[in-house]
């Protein structure tokens, strides 16, 4: 297999690990991140002043010699798909792809194929580097099976790395549409006693809170105070609908990105999203508050009403600042629609 070999030497001041050291000196062009690095050094693929080091703890002086070894690409065990793809935005290093509710992001035990890598591949044929030592889509976030909307994709080893920060430091707009049961309002007392919940001016519901694995309960997120993962999410009133109001369009932001993160919220927050079968439920609405059709839609939606509307973000090799839009699915604005005729 073939490969390619990057030197270069520790500058001054290095960090006490090893790691950190690589990360900071190795140059910018070798387009490696710090988990690249951590799986070629476990590889022994690393040297220092000549002698193989696999411990990312180990101690760096200034000035030692840094080789590291890179193999070039695979092929990628998963294959291309002919699927239809709603591309927002391509250049040769990313791809903004809308997805529609449905679409699995990547392969698993329980979605072989049909997923958006699988579309990817075939949309992108040969356009792809060697995204973590594979050739195929750097998926750098990823948004549930039934969500629809917005995702950006790395198709450079560039553009990975780049994209992967800004995920990490919490600088990617993302902003979603959702529908909710119930209406977060600030003057709701039940609401300003629920922990975690606070509200910022503009009746903006703040929710923080850590989130981790359900202790029996795979498939789900749990909400905690202690341990776990920090998760801060957004919400605000769009438009209420009922009367008396018994459901909301609201608008979701993301300081942080876990897994189910706003779902999981609205319904710490007891206003879990229409339609949604982890974290919802089948709930009794006012049957005087809205129409026969609008009770029965939303008794029968069959996805979690959620879209993630907009993403911004500075593209990672131009350095141009990016901003995009998807409109809301037809289902969801159906849904709408039929929420705001008049009961009766």
């Amino acid at each position: 297999m073939a490969s390619r070999r990057i030197e270069f030497v520790i500058a001054e001041n290095p960090p006490k690990r090893l790691d950190k050291a690589l990360a900071r000196d190795v140059p910018e062009e070798a387009n490696l991140s710090r988990t690249r690095l951590a799986r070629l050094m476990e590889a022994g693929g690393v040297t220092v002043d000549g002698a193989p080091v696999s411990d990312p703890k180990a101690k760096v002086a200034e000035g030692a010699a840094i080789a590291i070894t890179v193999e070039e690409a695979e092929e990628s065990h998963i294959g291309p798909e002919d699927i239809p793809l709603e591309v927002i935005f391509e250049d040769d290093d990313l791809i903004v792809i809308n997805k529609p509710a449905g679409m699995v992001v990547h392969p698993a035990p329980g979605s072989p194929s049909g997923t958006l890598v699988n579309a990817l591949l075939h949309h992108c044929g040969d356009d792809l580097s060697g995204v973590g030592g594979v050739k195929r889509p750097g998926i750098v976030h990823r948004i549930d099976k039934e969500t629809s909307g917005l995702l950006v994709v790395a198709k450079s080893d560039a553009a990975h790395h780049g994209l992967a920060a800004q995920f990490e430091k919490h600088t990617v707009e993302r902003y979603y549409r959702a529908i909710c049961y119930g209406v977060p309002d600030g003057n709701d007392p039940r609401l300003r006693g629920v922990k975690g919940a606070s509200f910022e001016k503009g009746n903006i519901l703040k929710l923080t809170t850590q989130l981790a694995r359900h202790r029996t309960d795979r498939q789900r997120q749990a909400v905690l105070f202690q341990g776990g993962k920090h998760a801060v999410t957004r919400a605000r009133i769009v438009e209420p609908f009922g009367s008396p109001e018994v459901a909301a369009l609201i608008e979701c932001w993301l300081e942080t990105g876990r897994t189910h993160q706003i779902r999981v919220h609205m319904a710490h927050a007891g206003h879990s999203l229409i339609g949604d079968p982890t974290y919802g439920g089948k709930r009794k609405l006012n049957t005087k508050a809205l129409s026969g059709q609008a009770l029965a839609a939303v008794r029968d939606f069959p996805r979690q009403a959620l879209h993630a509307a907009v993403l911004g973000f500075t593209h990672p090799v131009s350095g141009e600042e990016m901003r995009f839009e998807a409109p809301l699915p037809d289902d969801m604005e159906q849904l709408l629609d039929l929420l705001r005729r008049p009961a009766g």
